[in-house]
């Protein structure tokens, strides 16, 4: 992308594409350079905002820094200096401000949305008001994602809400992504949380107490069990129960296996047990599993 361009779009949005659950309001790129006055003029009305009094939108944005530095504020977020490699998300009926330095200016993509599957992200905690600026460095996809939304919302060939609608999605996706794993500064516990989930997926029918490999792995049990949770989401325990789910799922599928069996190869408590647990996880018992996955495939399983 040139860096002395400005390219701006707003897509034109139908009453179909807002079903899809998320659609695309605006997407761009602006590089503004050293003393140059900000924000340009040309914007509608609805975006065109004084950095000293602020604005308030009705929409998401998520904003990219490639280049140079600035501030940001929020109605729920403090004052912060904003750089190079950081991400603002903008939440729709919430005050914000922000400008680049006027000795450095800044390079800034942008896509705003809205829609059902966005509300969705934000009232499941993935994000949240109160962090709307994450640092996720220079990241060559996510630039790539930010231009290929502008071309896509430059030829508005049919169905191109729906596509970008995924480019959102797969954005936030990958700023979650590369959030989460900045938290694990840490390479060390990292490694050591690998470990414990390659011995649990390569030993799915064993019984392996969380504790004992917590101490095979020289860390506390607490400082294991709560480090492994913040990487995975998921409890050692869990974890392991949703590997023997997905074992459990193989021997259905490809043998006549008794499921008494195959709940005692698993190692679950008792055979009422591994069926409750098998329904609570995938909405249908054992046998209802490998029923309907026999009759797809119309093949009969071997011993």
């Amino acid at each position: 992308m040139d860096v002395s361009s400005e390219i701006i779009y707003y897509p034109t949005v139908n009453e179909n594409d807002k079903k899809w659950g998320l659609y695309v309001t605006t997407t761009g790129f602006q590089s503004v350079q050293p003393k140059e006055p900000y924000p340009t003029q040309g914007h509608p009305k609805s975006y065109t905002f004084n950095p000293t009094v602020g604005r308030v939108l009705d929409e998401y944005q998520l904003l990219y820094i490639t280049r140079g530095k600035g501030t940001f504020a929020s109605r729920d977020h403090k004052k912060i200096k904003i750089e190079a490699g950081m991400i603002i998300l903008l939440f729709p009926d919430e005050w914000h401000t922000y400008i680049p330095k006027i000795n450095t200016g800044w390079d800034q993509y942008w896509i705003g949305f809205k829609g059902i599957a966005a509300n969705r992200l934000v009232a499941n905690s993935f994000f949240d008001k109160k962090n709307m600026v994450f640092k996720v460095g220079f990241l060559e996809q996510l630039v790539a994602l930010y231009d290929l939304a502008i071309e896509v919302a430059k030829e508005e060939n049919a169905s191109f809400q729906q596509y970008l609608a995924g480019t959102v999605m797969h954005m936030l996706g990958l700023v979650h992504y590369t959030q989460q794993n900045n938290l694990f500064i840490d390479n060390e516990i990292v490694v050591k949380i690998n470990q414990a989930r390659f011995i649990m997926q390569e030993y799915p029918t064993k019984v392996i107490n969380p504790r004992e490999l917590a101490d095979q792995l020289n860390m506390s049990y607490s400082y294991f069990r709560k480090n492994f949770k913040k990487f995975t989401g998921l409890s050692p325990t869990q974890y392991q129960l949703q590997i023997k789910i997905q074992k459990a799922k193989e021997y259905l599928t490809s043998s006549s296996m008794p499921i008494k069996e195959i709940s005692d190869i698993l190692h679950f408590d008792s055979v009422y047990y591994f069926t409750s647990f098998f329904k609570s996880k995938t909405k249908e018992t054992p046998a209802e599993f490998r029923n309907r996955v026999h009759n797809v495939t119309g093949k009969l399983p071997k011993k």
